[in-house]
């Protein structure tokens, strides 16, 4: 199931490049989060009284992380689409959205701990935000191999 998600993270990542099909966009993402929850699932091994908790509120958590992580796709498509011709505008405007993004998935998973704490025992709430932890390092690194740093213009650079 590991080798499948990086393969599913490979192929979704250079789908962000290779073309802006919307529709299979969002076949990669539904066949990724379909495996993400598989290997929460295994790493979780919880009892069936846990489950019937845990999962709720999961799914109540990653439905709002999905749409922080599709600000974060379109952050990425309107990189792409302008890094042929990047300005320090755009730049500047992109960065400040990606890092806004970011900021916002960290406020709404740390907004979700006490949440999960209140029906979970600790160790096991802690588990599951290292799993997910680990599967955002996961997308996060296949997306850095496939997108390319800005391209400079020096004659944009400040001078000394």
């Amino acid at each position: 199931m590991k080798n499948f998600l990086i393969v599913g993270l490979t192929l979704l990542a250079s789908t962000l490049f290779a073309q802006n099909d919307a529709d299979y966009l969002e076949y990669s993402r539904s066949v990724l989060n379909a495996e993400k929850k598989g290997i929460i699932s295994d790493a979780m091994n919880l009892t069936e009284d846990q489950s019937k908790v845990f999962w709720p509120l999961y799914n109540e958590l990653n439905q709002k992380l999905f749409d922080v992580e599709s600000k974060v796709y379109t952050i990425i498509l309107d990189y792409a689409a302008n890094m042929d011709q990047m300005t320090d505008e755009k730049a500047d405007e992109l960065w400040l959205k990606a890092s806004a993004a970011q900021t916002e998935r960290n406020k709404l998973l740390n907004s979700y701990y006490p949440k999960f704490k209140k029906v979970l025992p600790a160790g096991v709430v802690v588990k599951y935000y290292q799993v997910e932890n680990k599967i955002d390092i996961m997308v996060d690194a296949a997306l850095a191999m496939e997108i390319p740093l800005v391209a400079i213009n020096p004659a944009a650079a400040p001078s000394k």
